[in-house]
């Protein structure tokens, strides 16, 4: 049973997706087919399949008889059912659906996740009315999700608000308005004028961010940011260095437990490693570790030989978003982006330009800015066979 329910979400998402792209009829037949469905798993299962074939989508044509679907599914009192609905009619252009949501999103008194959830099917549609909104949210609980949200809009007031607000936001909420304002032309500009008063250190602008910002800004950003670091050209004598740092009386007082706190930092949001961190670089679980040249190529140059799944990918919206990162997923509507803490799924009909680079997401320069304890702690911790634990508080 569990195998053919597997492969009845899979010829959903299949008819889903051709759906998207012409208005495939056999969708006709799933809604037709889900009408005469009355168990809430089974109805769960196949508005899934439906909703992940149309992700990334915006007013799509409803399908022949969804409104009466729609008002049987809404009278059977299922929390997971109605917000699968919801968002399928977000989709399906129903405005009444989006102001339902609009008014999720302002209640302070609805839970975060449904918050979240409203917000990222507003989003998903492009709604215009979620920018003067959005302000109002920045002291809520999912405030990182907030801040990212203003990169889907062409908002002349947003970076004036983000950048007026940055001084009182932690690390982690600083971090996601400077990747934010580096995701349009217009957004960049004001975030290099924040660069240049002041307002935002230099050191707090990620080394990816500054890449991507150089591309976007040009020469201005380097007139005001400096030089955008370039290792590649002394990177032998980089290792040489590092190597003999590796090599020196000191490795032998490297703590592979602090080490795991420097991976966390600097690589986890990328890598995973014994089943923790992110996906957007290769795992490191089963990689050569223990070889000392291998882990200084890879992370001195990361570029040196990049596998095509890892390249990084630039995307230009035709509304002016630039999209950095790593395509994990891709069919004939839609373009999945992993980026560094986020994923974007991006529909074709809205792609300007895609460039395919050479080089890795990875930034080069990452061991500048370790202190030599750290360096070893890290290089301690990459070499270990199995998890350790963290330091004792």
């Amino acid at each position: 049973m569990i195998i053919t329910r597997l492969f009845l979400i899979q010829v959903i998402v299949f008819i889903s997706c051709a759906y998207a792209e012409k208005n495939n009829p056999q969708m006709d037949l799933i809604v037709s087919a889900l009408q005469k469905v009355d168990d809430p798993k089974i109805q769960v299962s196949f508005l899934k399949g439906m909703l992940s074939g149309l992700t990334g989508q915006r007013n799509v044509p409803a399908p022949k008889g969804w409104v009466m679907l729609k008002e049987k599914l809404e009278k059977q009192d299922n929390a997971e059912v109605e917000k699968l609905v919801a968002q399928l009619s977000q989709i399906f252009g129903d405005e009444s659906a989006s102001q339902a949501a609009l008014a999720t999103l302002r209640d302070d008194t609805a839970g975060v996740k449904a918050r979240k959830s409203a917000l990222k099917s507003l989003l998903a549609q492009r709604h215009s009315e979620v920018p003067i909104v959005l302000e109002s949210l920045l002291s809520q609980s999912f405030q990182i999700d907030v801040i990212r949200a203003y990169a889907t809009y062409d908002y002349s007031k947003a970076p004036v608000v983000l950048l007026k607000k940055y001084s009182k936001f932690d690390s982690h909420a600083r971090r996601a308005v400077i990747e934010t304002l580096s995701s349009r032309k217009s957004y960049g500009q004001a975030l290099l004028k924040g660069i240049e008063q002041g307002h935002v250190k230099k050191d707090e602008v990620p080394a990816y961010v500054a890449r991507s910002l150089k591309a976007l800004l040009g020469e201005d950003f380097e007139k005001v940011y400096g030089k955008v670091k370039d290792v590649s050209a002394d990177k032998g004598q980089l290792m040489a260095q590092y190597k003999s740092k590796i090599l020196s009386p000191a490795m032998n007082n490297a703590d592979a437990s602090r080490g795991r706190v420097v991976y966390q930092r600097t690589c986890g949001a990328c890598h995973i490693m014994y089943g923790e961190g992110g996906k957007i670089g290769p795992e490191l679980t089963g990689s050569n570790r223990a070889d000392t040249d291998y882990i200084l190529l890879n992370i001195i140059d990361p570029n040196f030989d990049v596998p095509e799944g890892y390249r990084m990918v630039t995307i230009t919206s035709r509304d002016g978003r630039v999209y950095a990162g790593n395509v994990t997923e891709e069919d004939n509507t839609k373009v999945v982006l992993t980026m560094v803490g986020q994923t974007s799924v991006i529909s074709k009909a809205d792609i300007k330009t895609r460039l395919v680079s050479k080089i890795s997401l990875m930034p080069e320069g990452l061991l500048l800015t370790l202190k030599e304890k750290e360096f070893l702690d890290l290089i301690k911790y990459l070499r270990t066979e199995k998890q350790v634990e963290l330091p004792k508080q």
